[in-house]
């Protein structure tokens, strides 16, 4: 493979995810879980250990193009309701996966706003899961 080949495939596995944002207040799960999201092709991880974070982190500015939800976060019991904020942004929101240890406290209606992952589960099966979802476009259907 040459150089220039080798330097395409890179920049494609490192953008296969995009920037990613990580709501997960157990600091242990959340590096497993940066890890594997930067193995798998996300550019970046933001990690948030708070809803307040949180939100402050989804106010900044810079979009994400998926967004992992801790639905019981120290601070809020609640997650779910980021999701609730996020499906607001339009068509053009970022994909979304939770995870928590009562998977049935979610309410129905925002559990069908992405998968969830009860812990502990396999922090590369959110990647697969997450990748995958990205592949769902039109384009991506024909070519696939």
């Amino acid at each position: 493979m040459t150089a220039s080949k080798a330097k395409t495939a890179a920049r494609r596995r490192r953008s296969a995810l995009g920037r990613v944002l990580l709501a997960e207040d157990d600091a242990v799960l959340a590096l497993a879980l940066e890890d594997a999201l930067l193995r798998g092709g996300a550019s970046a991880v933001v990690i948030c250990s708070s809803m307040a974070a949180t939100v402050r982190a989804l106010d900044d500015g810079q979009p994400f193009d998926a967004v992992v939800l801790d639905v019981h976060l120290a601070d809020r019991d609640d997650g779910w309701a980021v999701a609730e904020l996020i499906a607001l942004l339009g068509p053009k929101r970022p994909r979304i996966a939770f995870s928590t240890g009562s998977p049935q406290d979610i309410p129905e209606l925002v559990a069908e706003m992405g998968p969830v992952f009860e812990k502990p589960y396999d922090p590369e099966q959110l990647v697969e899961v997450l990748v995958a979802g990205r592949r769902r476009g039109l384009i991506a259907r024909l070519l696939g």
